[in-house]
């Protein structure tokens, strides 16, 4: 990006007007968006298709798996009290608690509020 005057608005550079410095860049950008792009299913490359650079990618995938941080406080809030009310079903087996229990506590750790 560079400026048309001193107080004017930002304005992209033509490729000929790159340094090397822009050079490694957009290399860097074009490698990140492909690894996301590869590593995604059909749904969100829907989501993620119209987005030029691979920051604008992750925030839209981290916004639509992880939520805004309001989103994110409520699910860490319901499942810190699923955690605390935690008890066996007459119906479960050892192992279907085992799993509802390294579930909840998976999904805590996902979010960032680990469970000592």
């Amino acid at each position: 990006m560079e400026k048309l005057e001193e107080t004017g608005p930002l304005v992209p550079k033509g490729r000929r007007e790159y340094n090397d410095i822009d050079r490694k860049a957009v290399e860097k950008n074009y490698h990140a968006k492909k690894i996301l792009m590869c590593g995604i299913g059909p749904d969100e490359y829907n989501r993620v298709s119209a987005c030029d650079t691979a920051k604008e990618i992750w925030e839209v995938l981290q916004t639509t798996h992880e939520g805004t941080t309001q989103v994110k406080q409520s699910k860490i809030d319901m499942l810190t009290t699923e955690y605390e009310l935690f008890k066996m079903k007459d119906d479960d087996s050892i192992q279907d608690m085992h799993t509802r229990f390294t579930s909840i506590i998976n999904e805590l750790h996902s979010l960032g509020d680990v469970i000592p």
